[in-house]
């Protein structure tokens, strides 16, 4: 009798146990993982440059989206569903509908593809399918040359940043806009322009914000980037990257309420230093009479101390076209003698001489008082309701990349490390942010919890030019473990790291 009650309590004891270990599982918001020991698990190699952009994930069908403009406008389909093994699938041909495809979201069972024109100044379009069957559902007009497409949290809208370049001699310039889908209203589209703006054009650029194309109007001049949406759905915010500026969109009334500036940084604060030249023969950190435009590319929205707050990439971007070169060498420049007694110092080679800085601001009559600069080589934090940064990285995020033996040092002259993109996740009940700089071919990993003092966790060397870095939850990926997905433009590859257990 007594044998026969231990073998009863024993066996309730593996049930028990057994009960707890599959909750465990099936629970990943009791998962315990470690932000700062991400690994590589698996990589695959879709071609060469420009062959893998922008990601973006289905938990439902266990699929990997990635666009892929190598050769020809497609969006790549990667089954994950057996990971960490990769099985490719027949790509989406989408070349016969438009020009080439910039960004992909998903939600819902939806992808969204964001698709220039073949005429790259004419209104583009968003393309969506339905993620496992890959059937059209709807082809939505937008806004000229949309950059960037992302869902609301709560999957009601699609939001298009459609940056409106112009051609390369400078004469069809469209208007910068902000496309808004009501997917519940049947894939209605309003499409917001800045032209209301144009009326703050002098506190705007008082602040930093920068106007500055040939001919160009306000509303031609502004150039959307990048979209990230609150946790509610019910705003959004739009880096206005060659503006320096940020804008803040009510989605549900269809309106763009401001514009926050986001003014310069100082680089004769020894926290800014910078190495601004690629001819020193050494990596070296210092000061010097310059300062710089933020320019952010990649944005995301967080949750923190019960506020909400945005992230940039700081990673500056010039004007380049063949009728318009807003960028010109130091060492070119009459500098204003009073301000710069030692110019013919500061602009040999090894000092200022190489850095490329803007012709359009600082100077009258071509004597330059002021030298401004490109990118941030860094990224800030902003307080989502005030449009204030709390915080700003200055020269620490170059100086970790430096100690990792991944900086390079040919770009010095030229932005630096480049921040390109960045995403925020949720791990252990924490915001950790993921910042990918485009020239280092890396990854910085924070624990943004307080967003006035992030808590640096790790650095890691990625595929060649990271552009997409795409954060799955632990709940969505394949194998219950918080992925971060990443597509690097310069070679083509997609890497998915993921981080230890504790």
């Amino acid at each position: 009798m007594i044998q026969k009650n231990w073998l009863v309590g024993w066996a309730l004891l593996a049930v028990v146990s057994n009960a707890c270990i599959t909750d465990h599982r099936d629970d990943p918001t009791q998962l315990q993982e470690n932000p700062a020991a991400f690994k590589e698990v698996t990589s695959v190699d879709l071609g060469g440059e420009a062959a893998s952009e922008i990601s973006a994930y289905d938990p439902a069908s266990k699929r990997l989206f990635v666009v892929n403009n190598e050769s020809a406008a497609k969006v790549e389909v990667l089954d994950l569903s057996a990971y960490p093994t990769t099985t490719k699938l027949q790509p989406i041909d989408v070349s016969a509908l438009g020009g080439v495809a910039n960004s992909v979201a998903v939600s819902g069972g939806k992808l969204a593809i964001a698709l220039e024109a073949t005429n790259k100044q004419a209104n583009g379009s968003v393309i969506v399918l339905n993620t496992s069957t890959l059937a059209q559902i709807r082809q939505v007009e937008v806004g000229a040359l949309p950059d960037m497409v992302t869902f609301s949290p709560d999957g009601n809208y699609i939001v298009t940043a459609n940056e409106g370049e112009p051609n390369a001699a400078y004469t069809n310039d469209p208007v910068g806009s902000i496309s808004i889908i009501n997917i519940a209203n049947n894939y209605s589209v309003k499409t917001l322009t800045f032209e209301a703006f144009a009326a703050t054009q002098a506190q705007l650029t008082a602040g930093g914000f920068r106007l500055f194309g040939p001919n160009a109007s306000f509303a031609q001049d502004v150039e959307p980037e990048y979209v990230a949406i609150a946790s509610d759905s019910k705003k959004a915010w739009v880096t206005l990257q060659e503006n320096n500026g940020i804008a803040e969109v009510d989605l549900v009334n269809g309106a763009i309420l401001r514009i926050h500036p986001l003014g310069t940084k100082d680089i004769s604060l020894a926290s800014n230093a910078i190495d601004p030249s690629d001819r020193d023969s050494k990596i070296s950190l210092a000061t010097w009479p310059l300062k710089s435009f933020y320019l952010p590319d990649a944005i995301s929205y967080f949750s923190a101390n019960g506020g909400g707050y945005l992230i940039t990439a700081d990673e500056g971007d010039a004007r380049e076209y063949s009728a318009f070169d807003e960028q010109v060498r130091v060492s070119s420049l009459n500098l204003d003698a009073t301000v710069f007694p030692n110019a013919t110092e500061l602009k040999l080679p090894a000092n200022l001489g190489r850095l490329r800085v803007t012709r359009t601001a600082g100077n009258t009559g071509g004597v330059y008082k002021e030298l401004y600069g490109f990118g941030g080589r860094g990224f800030s934090i902003y307080n989502a309701a005030t449009g204030q940064r709390v915080y700003e990285s200055g020269k620490s995020l170059e100086e970790r990349v430096i100690a990792a033996n991944l900086y390079d040092d040919d770009r010095s002259d030229d932005k630096g490390i480049e921040p390109e993109g960045v995403t925020v996740g949720m791990m252990n009940n924490k915001p950790i942010a993921f910042v990918g700089m485009e020239r280092a071919d890396a990854i910085a990993i924070y624990d943004v919890s307080n967003p006035a003092a992030p808590q640096f966790l790790q650095l890691f060397k990625t595929g060649d030019a990271p552009e997409g870095v795409l954060f799955v939850a632990a709940k969505d990926s394949p194998n219950g473990r918080s992925m971060l997905v990443v597509s690097s433009e310069g070679d083509g590859t997609v890497k998915v790291y993921q981080p230890d257990k504790i």
